[in-house]
């Protein structure tokens, strides 16, 4: 396979990676594809579940398949301070690591970095940081993010990028994009492993001049794969859908368009509409983790005292482990005695709610009815909420 040319000067390793564009819906930009990996194929739209240490909290590898959890992620940072990627290498990368052989994702690390505030230091070489395991120095510039991945050996690695609120002064915006795109033809350059493929990220904020100016610098390096991020960084969801529809155009129709870390259910079947492929979050673990579940009927608190004596599942209409086989009254038992069985069976039952939403997505899209299934999906939601807020 011979050395491919980008549309911009930065020239880029081979793919592995490729998107295969399925059907497009009539009444919406929802699409449905799949993306090709040297750990298999990937049926988009997906959601992918967050396993920042090389595991996703509170379940196994086993339960991730039977869930049928197509591709996971893992993390630059975490994985590099402990246990360190070269140990991770020794071990024969990830996959072998966590004994996971479907498709895996890296971030690259750039978020986490720069979610530590007042304990790094941004340069043009890269981001000085502390750990905040020990407090030790480290740095990490995008080429140690790309070499880092590349002895992780996820499937698909994202570009070092910096991540700045939503909030930030539209200046510093400017600054923070232009340091990216310098970053991204960095990472370009180091990336050199066929089997790990590499994918640029969009920034820009809430402005839409910035989104498209980024977009175009971001998408002249030819690249398997693009993300949109800076999104749910501190704005309104109305506001972050109203970015997204305009961004996401805005990427190649034939590569997989990656919204990073959204988010609710809500926010899935909206920006699917827009034209957005993958979504990673870590909100389905992390809400079972505080005893929060999403339910065809609206989100459930099992905590509450009403489910005490509770014999029904936690959704009728659903067919995980946990509802085919427990009752809300046990798992509030679990919950409020804090037994570690509740992180699990509650862990099991939202990827399961998250995993399903993306299957119902996909058939919609194949049928040519998204615009009305997205529609219905969001009244549904917003009369169960305004159900929840009465009961209160």
């Amino acid at each position: 396979m011979g050395e491919q040319k980008g549309r911009g000067d930065t020239r880029v390793a081979p793919s592995l990676v490729r998107f295969e564009l399925l059907h497009e819906d009539s009444g919406s930009k929802a699409r449905r594809g799949r993306v090709h990996t040297p750990h298999g194929p990937v049926e988009t739209p997906i959601f992918m579940p967050v396993g920042t240490v090389g595991s996703v909290k509170a379940v196994g590898p086993d339960d991730l398949l039977t869930l049928d959890a197509q591709i996971i992620l893992g993390n630059t940072y975490h994985l590099m301070l402990r246990p360190g990627e070269a140990l991770v290498g020794e071990m024969g990368g990830l996959h072998r690591f966590i004994s996971w052989n479907r498709p895996m994702l890296t971030d690259s690390g750039g978020f986490q970095v720069f979610s530590l505030a007042e304990k790094r230091k941004i340069t043009e070489e890269g981001a000085a940081f502390q750990s905040h395991l020990d407090g030790s120095r480290q740095m990490l510039t995008p080429e140690r993010s790309i070499d880092i991945q590349e002895t992780l050996g996820a499937d698909i690695i994202m570009a070092f990028d910096e991540c700045p609120p939503a909030q930030s002064e539209r200046s510093y915006m400017e600054q923070s994009m232009a340091r990216t795109t310098r970053w991204l033809h960095r990472c370009a350059k180091a990336w050199s492993r066929e089997r790990s493929s590499l994918f640029g990220i969009v920034q820009g904020g809430l402005h839409e001049d910035l989104r498209r100016s980024h977009a175009e610098q971001v998408c002249a390096v030819d690249l398997p794969g693009y993300a949109l991020g800076g999104y749910s960084v501190g704005e309104t969801p109305e506001a972050m859908h109203a970015g997204v529809a305009y961004s996401a155009p805005l990427l190649p129709r034939d590569k997989p368009r990656y919204l990073m870390g959204v988010g609710t259910p809500v926010d899935l079947v909206t920006c699917v509409e827009a034209g957005v492929d993958m979504f990673d979050c870590v909100l389905p673990t992390r809400c079972a983790r505080n005893g929060l579940l999403f339910t065809s009927e609206g989100k459930v608190v099992i905590r509450n005292a009403v489910y005490a004596k509770d014999p029904r599942p936690v959704d009728p209409a659903c067919s995980c482990y946990t509802c085919r086989t427990f009752s809300r009254a046990y798992l509030r038992h679990l919950f409020v005695a804090q037994e570690i069985l509740a992180m699990r069976l509650n862990t099991l039952h939202n990827l399961h709610y998250f995993l399903g939403l993306m299957a119902q997505v996909r058939r919609a899209i194949s049928e040519d009815r998204y615009a009305t299934f997205a529609r219905e999906f969001r009244a549904r939601a917003a009369d169960q909420e305004a159900e929840r807020t009465r009961a209160r």
